[in-house]
């Protein structure tokens, strides 16, 4: 394996990508060696691909050469999963940035992976359509990362994630070669599905440079509710409550007692000292039916333990009830600027034993934990608030993350809902997937990437790379 990249291979690189597309300089490469974890490593060289074939003949070269390869969007992940800690190459996609079609009549858009999820759905909304997956960094990040992490946000609930909006993809495997996977309509079932498989898959299996994204119409209007609880108990059973009955909302937000204590700390916002938890409730639908599907809520959402619930009906009062979820990152970031942020999903019915114990875990450890997220998927977002340069901190902060990780599975949950394994999770994949499955996973892996070159030590216990690339003789 190459620990360093010589000038004939820079030389090859400009040839594909030209002298603007390759960094070389530790400092121009520095900015593309982290993402939103606090993990970084400096790779040896950035690439800026603009199409297809320059990534195939990228991807050749370090099969050949043994370099590992980082595919990398806006950085906007919490995981580290493009951090290059092994060295290598930096692939960047943002300058893949077009959208190729927009096929109204079969609601379907073909698009590079650097275009923003934000770009995307100003583009198809002036022609009546959404992409479902709006994930909270939507202005940012990029539908390769959406793809690469399976990230979905708040109307997942409703509409689904990534693989339930995508059709088709176009993609090169670590040996180079290029591949498509699935088709351009909504039903098909012939070969596997490589095209979920890929989803989700953090960059380890193959680097996706089209995709065909399935559109749903916009709907005519939506109503906001905001309803307070005495406590969480109360607040998950009127989550039971409204995911039970017929009328399913297209945002079912939670935020539990302590982020609220936050918001009420850091914001101007008037919150009823009562209140112990906090549901946004969001639905979507047709004009004639939007008040009686909002009252359906309503009505379901009115459990014991309620406070108060309050229906928006204007754009300046659906803001002004979003204001409080809103106030929340920045009331964390003021905080602590350096949290650990995990996306566990447990049962939607396990969620008030998560947050219960959670609390008991904050007070045994000292660690102060803010909990929120999609509570109609049962996926919460638990933010350990330490600081990682005080080390009675960060060794109570690893018994709270492997505590958490074991409560999540003993309630039938999972590691990730969204934000995916990375680095920082692997080591806790063995707990969940059984070692048949993992072999298995590692079969796959290889079939797709000999060399183990593509984002390695990524999403699961990997095989080491340097057996491999002894077995393997360098071309």
């Amino acid at each position: 394996m190459n620990s360093q990249l010589d000038k004939r291979l820079i030389r090859q690189f400009k040839a594909i990508v030209g002298d603007q597309g390759v960094f070389t300089d530790p400092a121009d490469c520095l900015p593309y060696g982290y993402d939103n974890s606090r993990l970084q490593a400096t790779p040896e060289a950035v690439l800026f691909a603009t199409e297809h074939d320059q990534v195939a003949a990228i991807a050749r070269i370090c099969h050949q050469q043994r370099i590992p390869l980082i595919t990398r969007g806006k950085g906007t992940g919490t995981t580290g999963a493009t951090v290059p800690q092994q060295g290598g190459i930096v692939l960047s996609l943002e300058r893949m940035n077009r959208i190729l079609e927009i096929d109204a009549d079969n609601r379907i858009v073909r698009v590079e992976p650097g275009v923003t999820n934000k770009a995307l759905q100003d583009s198809v909304g002036r022609q009546g359509f959404f992409w479902p997956p709006d994930p909270s960094s939507a202005a940012v990040c990029t539908i390769g990362g959406n793809l690469a992490y399976n990230s979905a946000g708040p109307r997942a609930v409703k509409y689904g994630t990534p693989r339930e909006n995508t059709l088709g993809l176009k993609a090169v495997t670590g040996s180079g070669d290029t591949i498509t996977t699935g088709v351009r309509t909504t039903k098909g079932v012939v070969g596997y599905d490589l095209t979920r498989l890929l989803i989700g898959s953090e960059g380890t299996l193959a680097i996706i440079t089209e995709a065909i994204l399935k559109l749903t119409p916009k709907p005519q209007t939506k109503r906001t509710l905001q309803a307070s609880y005495r406590d969480i108990n109360s607040a998950a059973n009127a989550v039971s409550s409204i995911m039970r009955q017929a009328v399913i909302p297209c945002a079912l937000e939670f935020m539990d007692g302590t982020a609220l204590d936050m918001i009420r700390d850091f914001s101007d916002l008037q919150l009823d000292s009562r209140v112990g938890a906090l549901l946004m409730i969001e639905v979507d639908g047709s004009e004639l039916s939007i008040k009686q599907d909002a009252a359906a809520l309503a009505g379901a959402a009115r459990v014991d333990g309620l406070v108060e619930i309050h229906t928006a009906e204007t754009e300046q009062e659906i803001a002004r009830l979003w204001k409080t979820r809103k106030a929340l990152s920045p009331a964390l970031r003021n905080i602590a600027p350096k949290k650990i942020n995990e996306d566990v999903v447990v049962p939607v019915s396990q969620i008030p034993k998560l947050i219960e114990s959670l609390q008991n875990l904050s007070r045994e450890s000292g660690i102060t934990i803010v909990n929120f997220g999609h509570a109609g998927n049962g996926n919460i977002h638990v933010n350990l608030l330490l600081n990682p340069d005080d080390p009675k901190q960060v060794e109570a902060g690893e018994y709270c993350l492997k505590s958490l990780f074991e409560l999540v599975l003993s309630l039938g949950g999972t590691l990730s809902g969204e934000h995916g394994i990375g680095v920082v999770k692997r080591q806790f994949v063995e707990q969940e997937i059984d070692a048949v499955s993992l072999h298995l996973m590692h079969a796959i892996k290889r079939q797709f990437d000999p060399h183990l070159i593509l984002n390695p030590g990524i999403g699961f216990p990997d095989q080491d790379r340097a057996q491999v690339a002894k077995k393997t003789p360098s071309a």
